[in-house]
């Protein structure tokens, strides 16, 4: 039984792999870039024989009870490696060893890096920069916590070339470079299972320091922090959370984190906290979100919903035009038809109040006075040019 699929450039190679690995710890690798050239047509859309059975490329056996995977850099090297949690509360961190020097060619092993343990049950693994930039590797605790994981063997190999190796540990052996954080000092139920999701993009505020990252629990917390001990805000909802992802959906780098619910509750919220909710169709066994090519050979924002009853629904190209709540005096500020017309009518654009009277009888009482006595207008025009002529921006 599988329990972890991920996609990235596990081995290095400049392209994606599928990873795939099973609860009795055997690890699959797939190369399905070679399949371009087999199954492309013109247009280049790719088309997979329903009866063609995949082979695994490369096939090893590592840990058992596997639960959640990472394949990600996180030690700044600059090469991923492949970060693996387990149910008993272990987390190893491994690195694909290549043993061919045709870059086209699988042929290696992994080698295991380092061993955490922890204190509570893992659920997720992210990667966040750190103060310095750096990324940090964090994992999440119950109650609403997380972790960060020392990626400490680049100095444990040094010692070891050095001889200092006769208090040194292994790399099997269960080191607790583990840095515990609470993220609040409210007492959370210390089993609810956790989620979290790192480096979230903040546009062109981006900057060196501290990255965001976001939680969720299973009993509807929901926290926005930037580092370890700034909190941006946090919400509570009335439904059990158990998937995390980021999304921009309104194309202004700013990604937004998004939660779902068991019962296809979904939640979109952005950095000031500013809600927009969804509801998917049938309750819902697993969820994801990102940039995915459902059409033209384009990525788009897409919702991904996989329910109970065996069915994969993909909301794609999901955008909106912003998050922010606005008026529409703020919108046609900007319109200059809008301006144009507002002097037309002898109405001072920066008179909040007439314009406001104006678009509220142009929208709500267009009839009424359309065929008033235009001296009943305190704008001090001709009503029946207030209607004719501010119906098209409207």
């Amino acid at each position: 039984m599988l329990t972890c699929v991920r996609v990235g450039d596990v081995c290095n190679k400049g392209k994606n792999f599928v990873v795939a690995v099973s609860a009795e710890g055997w690890f699959h690798l797939f190369d399905l870039t070679s399949l371009n050239s087999k199954h492309s047509d013109a247009s280049g859309h790719h088309e997979l024989a329903g009866a063609e059975e995949q082979k695994p490329v490369f096939k090893q056996h590592i840990p058992a009870n596997t639960k959640v995977m990472l394949i990600n850099d996180v030690d700044g090297d600059g090469k991923c490696e492949l970060v693996v949690g387990y149910t008993d509360r272990v987390v190893r961190a491994f690195r694909w060893e290549d043993s061919s020097e045709n870059p086209d060619h699988v042929s290696g092993q992994l080698i295991l890096l380092k061993k955490w343990l922890l204190e509570g049950q893992v659920d997720s693994l992210s990667v966040n920069p750190g103060p310095d930039g750096s990324p940090e590797l964090m994992v999440s605790q119950p109650g609403c916590g997380y972790a960060i994981l020392l990626c400490t063997w680049d100095t444990e190999q040094r010692d070891a070339a050095a001889g200092r190796d006769g208090s040194a540990p292994s790399s099997e052996a269960p080191v607790r470079d583990v840095i515990l954080h609470q993220t609040s000092g409210r007492i959370h139920n210390k089993n609810v299972s956790t989620h979290l999701i790192g480096s979230i993009a903040r546009g062109s505020s981006e900057n060196s320091g501290s990255g965001l990252f976001a939680l969720c629990t299973l009993d509807g917390t929901l926290k926005l922090m930037e580092g370890a001990d700034k909190l941006l805000w946090s919400v509570q909802v009335d439904h059990q959370l158990f998937a995390l992802e980021k999304l921009d959906v309104t194309g202004n780098g700013h990604e937004e984190v998004v939660a779902c619910a068991w019962d296809g509750q979904t939640y979109i919220i952005d950095h000031n906290r500013t809600v927009a909710r969804f509801q998917a169709d049938e309750n819902v066994s697993a969820f994801c979100a990102g940039l995915y090519a459902c059409k033209e050979g384009s990525n788009s924002p897409c919702l991904v919903y996989v329910s109970f009853s065996q069915k994969i629904y993909i909301y794609w190209d999901v955008q909106l035009e912003r998050m922010e709540s606005t008026n529409l005096l703020k919108i046609l500020d900007g319109d200059p038809e809008f301006e144009s017309l507002l002097q037309q009518l002898d109405v001072d654009k920066n008179d909040v109040d007439a314009v406001r009277n104006l678009i509220h009888k142009t929208l709500y009482f267009p009839e009424k006075y359309h065929l008033s006595n235009p001296s009943q207008d305190p704008a001090g025009t001709d009503s029946s040019t207030h209607c004719s002529g501010i119906q098209d921006p409207l």
